[in-house]
């Protein structure tokens, strides 16, 4: 079994031990995922790169709690819309890497249609 079957086995586990599924329709949970990516920003707003390089010698572990937040709700939303994430995120990378090709993206941040 693999480690990402693993996590979402025990995200749905947790989930279904509450009764929690009632809840989890795909609007709610689409909020409730950009909710915790927004929790994952205040952790850095406001501070410059210094600052968030000396919040992060403390805080880490905060940032990773939200990280987690967020992907408990990727996991249980593609789990319950029966999406397989590791092949979606493989045709995603895949998919950019053609948008990126590496003699036009290397190096630089512009976007692939300005590339």
């Amino acid at each position: 079994m693999s480690d990402l079957k693993k996590l979402t086995d025990a995200v749905v586990s947790f989930r279904d031990a509450r009764d929690w599924k009632q809840f989890h329709n795909p609007k709610d949970c689409s909020i409730s995922l950009a909710l915790e990516a927004s929790e994952v920003l205040e952790h850095f707003q406001w501070k410059s790169e210094e600052e968030i390089e000396e919040y992060l010698k403390n805080s880490k572990s905060e940032v990773a709690d939200e990280l987690a937040d967020v992907l408990y709700w990727v996991l249980l939303m593609s789990n319950d819309l029966n999406i397989d994430i590791y092949k979606a995120f493989m045709e995603k990378l895949e998919a950019n890497d053609k948008k990126y090709p590496l003699s036009k993206s290397k190096g630089r941040h512009t976007k692939y249609n300005k590339l």
